[in-house]
């Protein structure tokens, strides 16, 4: 069945336009890759390979920009130094897969199985990740992952984008906005205790980054009560009129600075 499979792949490869173009080396490499599983340097750009079976596959330093490997099965596979800008890697498996020194930027990694993958440090910095599996600590960071939840948050995804400014805070608890951005999303679920000792911790890190203003602002939006019928989030001269006056709600005030994109 397996082998039926793989010859499937083959004759989509053959018959997708990236076989069409006179290249005749990237075919022969094309085949070597399904055939023997080792294709090192190979240049396959563009490729359609989904569904394709390359566990344990040897595509070293291999030129997969742009390829479809959707739903791809790469466990074992080596991937290092492998250039996979914008590459399709969607609900693919990379169990146990080395991508030290691959180029990730704009891949699509949603859905994948990263359990067990060697990466590099930051290496999903600029690479869609969202709802991948097994991403080991270290290969996003706090930037990356309080964006990701900044997302979520506006999608009103708010279970995920708590998860995310979890993992946020964790590698870096320093940075008030997370704890802010945590503090919004735990008052969306109704977590309103946690919601303030979060709000009330952010106030204590800019009180000790010397910004008194919005220290004072972050206690007393800690104690006040939330009304999840406010609509309006951006209404007022800022969150400490807006929290005073009571016109907006108090958390929903705070989202103009808590839904704020960190540069990395």
């Amino acid at each position: 069945m397996a082998d039926l499979k793989q010859r499937w792949v083959l004759v989509a490869a053959l018959l997708s336009p990236w076989f069409l173009a006179p290249q005749a080396q990237a075919y022969e490499e094309l085949i070597l890759l399904l055939r023997d599983k080792r294709c090192p340097q190979c240049r396959l750009a563009d490729v359609d390979l989904v569904h394709a079976d390359l566990r344990d596959a040897d595509l070293s330093g291999a030129e997969l920009q742009r390829a479809n490997l959707g739903q791809a099965r790469l466990d074992g596979a080596d991937l290092r130094e492998s250039n996979l800008q914008f590459t399709n890697l969607r609900g693919a498996s990379l169990r146990g897969a080395d991508l030290r020194g691959s180029t990730l930027y704009g891949a699509d990694l949603r859905q994948a199985d990263l359990s067990g993958a060697q990466l590099d440090e930051e290496a999903l910095e600029q690479a869609h990740w969202q709802g991948a599996r097994g991403i080991g600590p270290g290969a996003r960071t706090h930037a990356g992952l309080h964006n990701a939840g900044v997302a979520a948050s506006e999608n009103q995804q708010w279970k995920l984008a708590e998860s995310l400014f979890n993992e946020a805070i964790s590698a870096y608890p320093s940075e008030p906005l997370s704890w802010i951005a945590r503090g919004l999303a735990r008052g969306e679920l109704g977590k309103f205790e946690q919601a303030s000792a979060d709000l009330a911790y952010a106030g204590q890190l800019f009180e000790e980054k010397g910004d008194t203003i919005k220290a004072k602002q972050l206690r007393l939006a800690s104690r006040n009560s939330y009304t999840p019928e406010e609509k309006n989030f951006n209404n007022g001269n800022g969150i400490g009129s807006a929290i005073l006056s009571g016109t907006i709600s108090t958390f929903r005030a705070l989202a103009p600075i808590a839904l704020r994109l960190i540069s990395p």
